[in-house]
């Protein structure tokens, strides 16, 4: 089974999403023959490269209510075993980190992209660090377990970035303008930061669906109480949609 993640660095949801999809993974028998791959999308593509603390962005977009956003996701991340230290968060424009990860996916493999898009996310979330800063970035992908010398010579060049923006494209034509969302065998798709039981319960009815060799279908979208809008400019019911 394949199962394609289109997400954000940036995004909340896809973070604790992330961490649901892992412990529901965890849980299914057949766990070990699932393929998991990061698609790229950016929340915000017209975002600067120059890094802005995350309180000051959100109170922009959100005024008074930004706060308790806030508050509400760093609840539900405490839940999950994860810090949200938003005081402390910058953000900046993403295409440089999901350079990266499809770099690490073309030349180490999906199980590498995905260590690096959990390092990136706590380093975004937790920790207080620049994800669009090339440095941290190839700091970040060492501790990983890539070369840092093939990893700094593709951060100084622009290899990769036509075919980001291609699969980001690719993206909205499918009609995913939120996220986290969840593409199982290029057939059936869960949008949202679903519960774990959900999750493992998507996996198995995938599995007897593909054992039934059925005819494909078009991708179908489910969310958890928020429905996806092109240039909606909102982060909550389990999805963290386009600004």
């Amino acid at each position: 089974m394949k199962v394609e993640i289109y997400s954000d660095v940036v995004c909340p949801w896809c973070y604790i999403g992330k961490a649901r999809f892992e412990r529901a993974l965890g849980a299914f028998p057949q766990g070990e023959d699932v393929e998991v791959v990061y698609r790229p999308f950016q929340l915000d593509p017209s975002a600067p490269d120059e890094p802005r603390p995350h309180r000051e962005v959100l109170a922009a977009k959100f005024g008074p209510r930004a706060a308790a956003m806030d508050d509400r996701i760093a609840e539900l991340g405490a839940a999950e075993g994860l810090t949200f230290a938003f005081d402390d968060a910058l953000e900046n424009n993403t295409l440089l980190a999901h350079r990266l990860l499809r770099f690490a996916l073309d030349e180490y493999g999906a199980d590498a992209q995905a260590r690096l898009k959990g390092r990136l996310m706590a380093d975004h979330f937790s920790g207080g660090k620049d994800v669009g800063d090339p440095e941290h970035l190839a700091e970040a992908a060492a501790a990983e377990g890539l070369d840092p010398a093939r990893v700094s010579a593709f951060l100084a060049g622009d290899e990769l970035r036509a075919e980001v923006l291609a699969e980001v494209e690719e993206a909205r034509a499918l009609g995913i303008t939120a996220v986290p969302t969840f593409v199982f065998e290029g057939k059936w798709a869960v949008q949202g930061g679903q519960e774990t039981s959900t999750f493992l319960q998507v996996l198995e009815q995938v599995a007897e669906e593909t054992a039934q060799a059925s005819e494909p279908e078009p991708v179908r979208t489910t969310g958890t109480g928020a429905d996806a809008a092109p240039d909606a400019d909102d982060c909550a019911d389990g999805v963290c949609e386009v600004r």
